[in-house]
């Protein structure tokens, strides 16, 4: 599968009504082909065997390099597998050289599901992705708090999982005063999904730093502990 074909089935399949759509609600300056995510899921699962990782991770690169939106989101898919054998540093690597073209929630978080596999598949990777969170560029910031989502969920977590738990708490507290509604929005999310599994912590989190949050924050991330 070259790039070009793989750009050609796109457009093919495109509906200009439904780009139209797409280009209004997302707000984003770039073209848009209008194309539903399982139309992408199906294309990722039908395509990714017929290649090597290395040959996934090229077309990978090619798609993103289009600016095409669907593009970019079917080469956030084509990585976002937990095994990549034999190896899936250069995915990796992929990944993390995306984060500063991030400029839209969806695309930014079709990336990072990407990005969650490849760091669970090696968490040494999170000293990576620490520099993130001091980032001059939103989405960088908001990257490092999507990215590591797989760290709220874990309901037996090993004392290096609460390490990078903890850790990631600490970012999120340096974001509370930031008022941008995706940054908000980000920690929101965070908390509420850890709320699930380590509601004290959340807690705790919530009584240091909420008043400092923006209250609709403070009101997603507390939701699931009113439950």
């Amino acid at each position: 599968m070259t790039a070009a074909e793989a750009q050609a089935k796109l457009e093919a399949l495109g509906d200009p009504v439904k780009a139209g759509e797409m280009a209004a609600y997302h707000k984003v300056d770039r073209r848009y082909l209008g194309l539903a995510n399982p139309m992408l899921d199906g294309l990722s699962r039908d395509w990714r065997p017929l290649m090597d990782v290395e040959g996934r991770v090229t077309l990978a690169r090619q798609l993103w390099e289009t600016d095409i939106h669907e593009a970019r989101v079917l080469a956030a898919k084509l990585l976002t597998q937990a095994r990549l054998r034999p190896s899936d540093q250069s995915a990796w690597e992929l990944i993390r050289s995306w984060v500063p073209d991030f400029d839209a929630w969806a695309i930014a978080d079709h990336a990072c599901m990407a990005g969650q596999k490849r760091l669970v598949w090696d968490p040494a990777r999170i000293e990576e992705v620490e520099p993130w969170h001091r980032s001059d560029h939103l989405w960088t910031r908001r990257a490092a708090l999507v990215i590591t989502l797989p760290w709220t969920k874990q309901n037996h977590p090993k004392p290096a999982d609460l390490a990078i738990r903890d850790r990631v708490l600490g970012w999120a507290a340096t974001y509370v005063t930031d008022h941008d509604w995706f940054i908000q929005k980000a920690v929101a999310w965070w908390l509420r999904e850890l709320s699930k599994h380590d509601p004290d912590r959340v807690r705790a989190f919530l009584d240091a730093h909420g008043a400092a949050m923006k209250p609709f924050a403070v009101s997603e991330a507390a939701r699931k502990l009113n439950d």
